[in-house]
């Protein structure tokens, strides 16, 4: 039986750069896939989904780039070609990951992991089972769509895995879900002219952020893009069959040729045989760790979706991974990074970092905030990419940036400046110093710094008491 320093189970954004890690500090490292290696983020995620995003965008831009001098309004598109450029496109990174791994020596086994024991595991694949030893195992199984049981099983009804699938999209679409994923790939068909309907039991969608910006990407999912946006009642009484899906939101039908399940995802743990190595997870399937990524067994670590309070995330994934590998390789004591940005890749997009207006206030901390609205930039309006904002949130007493958010163009990008500003500490009249280059979107963060304290030079000044 072969035995390796490490052993990481799971090649998805957080496991195969864990076992690269682990490799370049010198361990003898294997990798356990029983899928495709880059797992869901590279195969049915991230890379895919952002593929027809852009090419979705592309086209919308094109049809309303009226303003700017082109008459495209008719311009047509080929989805088909989308999906097909989408697979090419997941095909060559999947083969960058294996060529990334070989070439680091990471020794990859293909097939499913289970524990025998707390340092041996059992791989089954197409060619037998083979077991191997481990001093030290990283857990990066990840996670998978929820499809509740009280809906349906029908073919026109689908998680985003499956979505990714088709070769041609509905003419309409019930999104049932207003997180995240349902909001991406609600906007995304939304752009190619599918009418879309989003059905969200709670109170709002994208409830993780600050209701102004919530506002703002409701505003134009609901205008420029069409979408029916239902919030607060559940669907009810969901039926499929071969003509589409209907349901019923307060008692109104709601029908349409497709649906999309998108309420979320479960910890993927079934048949790992947790309990040989003496693992418990929590009631909802999710492994517990410490802020070094290690669970209550000694030299098991977990990381990613798997994982109990951890930011679902596939770059939150990739930080743990290298924390984890640090510490199995016993490189120092890696702490897993505690701030991590978000990128929402709805139309328009959304970044988020740090703490919230509303959970400073859930808090009771004092805070300030200073926010300028993409309006009143040269670039965005030189683009006809003028709506949205950023958002600074400050420490009232200190003037140390907490949080921020952004809303409109680019907003995806725009973010890792202001996770760059609060990472080191910055106030917000520090972020304000900072020279910029003009004209370009990142002039808001020094607006919106200079708002903080009333003093945004391209924003309408504040009242000022009456002179006597």
């Amino acid at each position: 039986m072969e035995t390796f320093d490490v052993v990481v189970i799971g090649s998805g954004p957080g496991g195969y750069p864990a076992a690269i890690r682990a490799a370049q500090l010198g361990a003898k490292v294997a990798l356990v896939e029983k899928e495709r290696l880059g797992g869901t983020c590279l195969n049915w995620g991230c890379i895919p989904t952002k593929t027809l995003i852009a090419s979705a965008s592309q086209c919308h831009r094109l049809r309303h780039a009226g303003e700017l001098g082109i008459c495209a309004e008719a311009a047509t598109f080929d989805y088909a070609a989308m999906v097909k450029r989408k697979d090419a496109i997941v095909s060559r990174m999947n083969g960058g990951v294996e060529q990334l791994l070989k070439g680091n020596g990471v020794k990859i086994f293909r097939g499913t992991a289970a524990f025998l024991s707390p340092r041996e595991i059992a791989v089954a694949g197409a060619e037998g089972a083979t077991n191997i030893e481990a001093k030290n195992l990283i857990i990066a199984t990840g996670s998978t769509s929820a499809v509740p049981a009280f809906i349906p099983r029908h073919e026109r009804i689908v998680e985003s895995r499956r979505f990714l699938e088709l070769d041609r999209l509905p003419a309409s679409l019930i999104v049932l879900g207003g997180g995240v994923i349902g909001c991406e790939f609600a906007c995304m068909a939304a752009q190619l002219g599918v009418k879309v309907t989003i059905c969200e039991l709670l109170d709002d969608i994208l409830l993780m952020l600050d209701p102004d910006v919530r506002r703002e990407a409701r505003r134009n999912m609901a205008g420029p893009l069409g979408i029916a946006v239902l919030t607060g009642k559940p669907l009810e009484e969901i039926a499929a069959d071969d003509r589409g899906v209907v349901g019923l939101v307060n008692g109104q039908e709601i029908g349409a040729e497709m649906m999309l399940v998108a309420v979320g995802r479960t910890p993927s743990t079934a048949g790992l045989g947790l309990e040989k190595a003496g693992i418990a997870t929590t009631a909802t399937g999710h492994i517990e760790i410490d802020s070094r990524c290690a669970t209550k067994v000694a030299g098991i670590y977990a990381i990613g979706d798997v994982t109990a309070g951890s930011t679902q995330l596939a770059h939150a994934a990739t930080s743990q991974g290298m924390t984890a590998a640090e510490n199995a390789c016993g490189a120092g004591q890696s702490i897993a990074e505690p701030l991590i940005p978000a990128s929402i890749f709805t139309d328009p997009e959304i970044g988020s970092v740090g703490l919230t207006e509303q959970l400073a206030k859930a808090q009771g901390r004092a805070v300030r905030l200073g926010k300028f609205f993409l309006a009143t930039l040269g670039k965005a309006v030189a683009s006809g990419e003028n709506s949205g904002f950023v958002k600074w949130i400050a420490d009232a007493g200190t003037d140390r940036l907490l949080g921020a958010q952004a809303v409109g163009a680019h907003a995806t990008e725009l973010i890792a400046e202001a996770t760059l500003a609060i990472r080191t500490g910055m106030t917000s009249r520090e972020a304000g110093k900072i020279v910029r280059c003009h004209p370009t979107l990142a002039e808001a963060w020094t607006e919106a710094a200079h708002a903080v304290h009333g003093e945004a030079i391209h924003a309408a000044p504040r009242r000022r008491p009456s002179q006597p």
